[in-house]
């Protein structure tokens, strides 16, 4: 698989990661340890370098797996980003300060297994930890420390990524960009290359209404986000469906089968993102090995063509402009 920069990390990760939000828990069921280090070895064997997690998913099950994973694959090139800050209680500005930032880097380190974190992010904290330049002056001293080689920040707003790209050692970026999220390609895009900071998109099938899979009769059950969380009683409701209505959602979808008619859905919105040379690299969960193969392949599509993505556009600016855009 192809492999892009991660900024001024320097690291090669490949077009395709993985996101392990959904690692051995399908949307809402319990963690299973076999097949969440199936899917692993799947997306190894499939040429997957890049694998990203948090010390909050699946209770830090996600980042045991991993560590198990690494260890038994010592002279493959993982590189694993974690993130940190969620377990705050309550989750508020002041409560991002060295020591609790420390503290949990130390119990990801226990979890993964080693000594020192690939990538840190700090995860979609308060807006005003962005600009508050003494996160950055502890972040600086983990790095000089050894706990970890690169740090950067994961946003829901292209004004916290704007405000975080004012700040020199930020190695990377990680938001929510899609069909279904057009903003961050209209300003963010050029300024992170101008930065040499890496973008790492997450949600990129909008919590699979972009699979082409659902319909007004899709049931979720009630420990599923997209059950409980459709207007952010949860967390940031833009993680979920990306914000979209999802009955405007299943209609942009519709209106998409027809520019791709017959194709992969997924694959196409996968592609999608990779067209932009600013993009480090997506990372689509995969709660089964089986779910590997499909996501890979979206990086063997050739280009979509000038008139697929205008097309891409005229649909967002359609059904989804008007309630979305100006919220992330």
């Amino acid at each position: 698989m192809n492999k892009r920069r991660l900024g001024k990390s320097g690291l090669f990760v490949t077009e395709i990661g993985l996101g392990t939000w959904q690692l051995g828990a399908k949307w809402g069921e319990p963690f299973d340890e076999t097949i969440a280090l199936d899917t692993l070895n799947a997306a190894l064997k499939a040429g997957v370098n890049f694998y990203d997690t948090a010390d909050v998913y699946n209770g830090g099950a996600s980042e045991a797996a991993l560590g198990l994973f690494k260890n038994k694959h010592l002279n493959a090139y993982i590189i694993i980003a974690t993130k940190a800050g969620r377990y705050l209680n309550p989750h508020i500005a002041k409560s991002y300060h060295e020591a609790n930032i420390r503290k949990f880097i130390l119990d990801s380190l226990q979890r993964l297994k080693t000594d020192q974190i690939d990538l840190l992010q700090l995860h979609c904290p308060p807006s005003s930890v962005y600009a508050n330049e003494e996160t950055y002056i502890f972040m600086d001293r983990f790095v000089e420390e050894g706990l970890i080689k690169h740090y950067g920040v994961s946003v829901e707003t292209v004004d916290e990524a704007m405000e975080a790209l004012k700040h020199p050692h930020v190695a990377s970026i990680q938001i929510i960009f899609n069909m279904f999220r057009l903003k961050p390609m209209e300003i963010f895009f050029e300024a992170a290359k101008k930065q040499d900071v890496g973008i790492i998109v997450r949600v990129p099938l909008a919590s699979g209404l972009l699979s082409g899979k659902m319909n007004a009769e899709t049931h979720f059950n009630q420990s599923d986000h997209r059950f409980y969380n459709r207007d952010g009683a949860a967390f940031d409701k833009g993680e979920t469906f990306s914000g979209v209505n999802f009955n405007d959602g299943l209609k942009a979808v519709e209106a998409l089968k027809k520019v791709f008619v017959g194709q992969n859905l997924a694959q196409i919105a996968l592609r999608y993102i990779l067209m932009f040379d600013a993009v480090s690299t997506v990372i689509p969960g995969a709660s089964r090995p089986e779910h590997i193969t499909s996501n890979v392949l979206a990086a063997e599509l050739p280009p979509l063509t000038a008139s697929q993505m205008q097309s891409v556009k005229d649909i967002y600016d359609t059904y989804i402009r008007q309630s979305v855009h100006h919220l992330w």
